[in-house]
């Protein structure tokens, strides 16, 4: 059963009992205490036989009709001084006992009355109360009684109350499936819901919205995708271009192939921009990322920053990493990337590690550089950020790095994070 129905089936008991709590003592206040009302109709036989037949009797006879009454009556009727009664009464009750009352003793299956309050029945008789005990009242049946009543009513409430939880449940769930899957890249994921819903407009709009932003997304894969391979013509167009200069000029001024040098640099520069950006948007279709079995260890024992900047690289892989189901060319880039990254920015030391943290993998990377402060390790995974310092913008780059490496770690269902190193600079771990 769905949680929905259980949240309301604890709240309409709990307003059930605080109801029944707020009659009692409203009843209580206005009326007398219910319980002993209830009590009061089971002994009415007995107060009857009281009132009718041994009141009724003349002075001389009342003492002998009381005790004809206790030789026929399962009840016992004793006669008991009155300030022992009313020592033993709440002080509630001992007004009611001193008028000539019947005071009813819920606990004690009897009752209390004075003989009279004027010594007219016999000497003293003033001074005496009638206690009758052992009578017919049974307050516990009558208890069952309510709660069997209440318990009707509740479930009476709590049928429809399933049946509408169920249905809306299932719509609540529907739309859950849906953010899910849009989430993970299914931008055709849309709410199936009942018109008669009572969440039917909701999962309208949310299909609108999901409508939008689809149509959104698409329109910036297409665009990205159509400036990369428009970039790609005339990038190849310089290429060509440069190489005829670079054949005609072969004796040339040095100062003309320091140029040419520095063009072909630039177009380099440019076909790797075009090419992470093919890249990013490939990574975007996440239901086209091709999953075969492969062995981690071994690739991460492939990867390794470049040599050429020289700083001192180490790397601490276990031997049980196991199988990974995924694209083993896709993560490797992506840690690659980190190594890379880490190679921009380290003064000496690079670290990789890699090892079984419970059911899962840790693979952290890490470097002795600057780090990354706390407010910015969000967003140095969105594409063309970079952060505001002076050694950003001498290790070039285009920010699409980290990009890349975050959407590859999520299409194999784990997550990136960036914490301090004990080396002194930034630590990014991943988690499958």
């Amino acid at each position: 059963m769905n949680r929905l129905f259980w949240r309301f089936a604890l709240l309409v008991v709990l307003a059930i009992a605080l109801a029944t709590c707020a009659i009692y003592f409203t009843f209580s206040r206005l009326f007398g205490d219910p319980l002993e009302e209830i009590a009061r109709r089971q002994a009415a036989g007995q107060i009857f036989l009281l009132e009718q037949y041994i009141d009724k009797a003349p002075a001389d006879e009342w003492l002998p009709r009381l005790n004809k009454v206790r030789e026929v009556s399962e009840a016992t009727l004793e006669l008991q001084p009155l300030k022992a009664t009313l020592a033993a009464l709440p002080s509630s009750k001992r007004g009611q006992l001193l008028q000539g009352a019947v005071v009813i003793d819920v606990g004690g299956k009897g009752y209390y009355r004075r003989v009279d309050t004027t010594g007219a029945r016999y000497i003293g008789s003033d001074d005496d109360v009638i206690h009758a005990q052992r009578l017919p009242i049974d307050i516990g049946q009558a208890l069952g009684m309510e709660a069997i009543r209440f318990g009707v009513i509740a479930l009476f409430l709590l049928v429809p109350i399933g049946w509408w939880s169920r249905r809306h449940w299932r719509g609540l769930m529907a739309l859950s499936k849906v953010a899910d899957d849009f989430g993970q890249g299914d931008l055709a994921a849309r709410a199936e819901v009942r018109p008669a819903s009572s969440i039917a407009p909701l999962a309208g709009r949310i299909n609108d919205m999901a409508e939008r932003i689809g149509l959104l997304m698409e329109a910036r894969k297409n665009l990205l995708h159509s400036v990369s391979h428009e970039l790609r013509t005339p990038i190849a167009r310089l290429e060509f271009g440069l190489e005829l200069l670079r054949e005609r000029h072969a004796a040339g001024e040095p100062a003309l192939q320091k140029r040419i040098a520095a063009m072909e640099t630039d177009v380099e520069e440019l076909k790797t921009l075009v090419n992470e950006l093919l890249g990013l948007t490939q990574l975007d279709q996440a239901q086209a990322m091709p999953r075969k079995p492969f062995a981690l260890a071994p690739l991460l024992r492939e990867c390794a920053p470049p040599a050429h900047l020289g700083q001192r690289f180490s790397a601490s892989i276990a031997g049980d990493l196991g199988e990974l189901q995924g694209d083993a060319r896709l993560l490797a880039r992506a840690v690659n990337n980190l190594l890379g990254n880490a190679a921009k920015y380290a003064e000496g030391r690079i670290e990789l590690s890699a090892a079984r943290v419970g059911d899962g993998l840790r693979i952290a990377v890490e470097d002795d550089g600057p780090g990354i402060p706390p407010e910015a390790r969000e967003r140095v995974f969105e594409p063309f950020y970079r952060l505001e310092r002076e050694q950003d913008y001498a290790a070039s780059g285009y920010g699409l790095g980290l990009a890349i490496t975050a959407k590859a770690v999520q299409l194999h269902g784990g997550a990136i994070a960036i914490d301090d190193s004990p080396l002194g600079g930034a630590r990014f771990v991943i988690t499958l």
